[in-house]
Parts: C-alpha cells; structure tokens; sequence
C-alpha cells in the first residue's frame, strides 16, 4: 500500500479519517496524499474558464494551501511523506482524477453519515466517492486512537460478479493479517435455504487460497440491519461490502446497501466496486 489518498474539506470528519490514514502509513511506510476540493461558486468557475483572474479565487487557493500546510504539520503525521494538493473541481470528479495520477491504493474519507430527506436528496460526498470509485474506500465515522482490523466482515451473497471485488479485499486483509468472516444475510424478501448459502459460499471460498476465515448465515429484517448486527455480535472492526455503483434513477429507486452502511453503520466501512 504505496499511497493513501485522504479527501478533507478541513471538518473534525476529514481530519478523524487522516489520523486513521496516519497509523496506516506508519506500518507500511505509505505516503499521503491530502486533497482538498476547491468548488468554488458558479460565477467563479465561470470567469475561470473565460480567463479572467478573480482576486477572491487566489485568495481562497491561498487560504486552502496555508490550511493544508498547518494540517500537514501536526504532530501525529510525523515521519510520514506528505503530498498537499488543491484542486478546483467537484470533488467526485478530482477525487477520481487525483487518484488515478497519483495511482492510489486506498482512499480514506470521514463522514457524519445522514438521513430522511437530507440523505434521499442530495447523499454526501463520500457516499457519491462510494458509488464511483475505481478503487477501495474505506469510511472513518468517527476518533479512533488505535485503528485495528483484526476482524473484518465481509457481506455478499457470493455470486461471480463478486470474485473480483473479493481479490481487492483480500490485499487488505493480508495487509492486515486480518480473519475474513465471510457472512450472507437472509430476510423474508431475500430468503434462501440454509444448504444454498451454504454451498454457495463453499464454492466460493474454494477459489481463493483462504486460511484465517469463517462462514455464516444471518438472518434479519433487512439486509443492512443484517449486516451491523452480525458485524456488532461478533465485535467486527471493519465492514467489507461490494457496490454496484449504480447512478441515475436506476439508484434512486434501488439504493445501494454499501451506501446505506455508509451512512448509518458506525464501525469503518471499507467498499470496492462491482
């Protein structure tokens, strides 16, 4: 894990998912790369384009760039390479570009989480980072002063689509020395007999080269409630999830459940793509 990319719009959030990133770093002598997206206001954007120079926008890059320094400077990143970086663009759009110039490994986000109508119109950055991202996110809800992922939860219903997401997780965990605990969710919409998951989740396994895991099968309300009970039960440090990455009314109307845990579980998340 070469290089850690941490997002920060210079909230307690961003800055508990930098301290995470920092105990990362040190066991394997990663660098960070500290994004801020500068979205500026429209008019701003567009006397930008037409090249004209706006007192207000230096003023804002230099604000942000004097933020970054101070930032990188604390105690806690000491030793650890640094890389400041501001960008104007919308943050799902640099975000994605940054990490692909700067061939990143691991984006780490902080999030607040949100819900009802706040969470149904306009979901948080990270979430739309979630849905999009080419390569794993892993979501810090809150302060941890010793991260650990001893324990990592990994929620599927293990079909084929899910074999590769699954190799990406396993990098982290052997990063880790992590136990996988490999476990299907069954509720009353999405029920399935107890030897189906089971042969399911055999045939899946015997793919992959696995030593430090376990199976099991859940049964719950729903498929996200399943999911942080299981993970609380078993005292889960991380929750692995795949994501479809749907957009547009496809995922208005389907959701995601990656980004429902997002939102509402309070244990890191850790998603990668389908």
């Amino acid at each position: 894990m070469k290089r850690i990319l941490v997002p920060t719009d210079f909230s307690e959030h961003a800055e508990d998912a930098l301290k995470v990133a920092a105990q990362i770093a040190k066991k394997n002598d990663s660098e960070i790369i500290i994004l801020h997206m500068l979205e500026l206001p429209h008019q701003m954007n567009d006397a930008i384009l037409g090249g004209v120079s706006i007192p207000e926008t230096m003023l804002f890059m230099k604000k942000a760039n004097e933020t970054l320094d101070e930032i990188s400077s604390r105690p806690y990143l000491d030793g650890i390479p640094i890389t400041e970086i501001v960008k104007m663009d919308k943050p799902i759009h640099g975000i994605t570009q940054i990490s692909k110039d700067y061939d990143v490994d691991l984006i780490i986000m902080g999030s607040h989480g949100s819900s009802g109508i706040e969470e149904l119109l306009i979901g948080s950055n990270t979430e739309k980072v979630v849905r999009n991202s080419e390569i794993p996110v892993l979501v810090i809800k809150k302060d941890i002063k010793n991260f650990n992922a001893s324990n990592i939860v990994f929620a599927s219903d293990f079909t084929e689509e899910t074999k590769k997401p699954f190799e990406k997780l396993l990098s982290i965990t052997k990063f880790f020395d992590s136990k996988i605990h490999l476990v299907t969710i069954c509720t009353p919409n999405s029920f399935k007999p107890t030897h189906v998951v089971e042969q399911a989740i055999k045939e899946f396994t015997s793919e992959f080269n696995l030593t430090n895991y376990s199976t099991h099968i859940y049964n719950d309300t729903n498929i996200e409630k399943g999911i942080i009970n299981f993970s609380n039960s078993i005292n889960a440090d991380i929750i692995g999830m795949c994501t479809h990455g749907r957009t547009g009314f496809a995922h208005f109307f389907n959701g995601s459940i990656s980004e429902g845990l997002v939102n509402h579980a309070v244990k890191p998340v850790i998603t990668f793509k389908i």
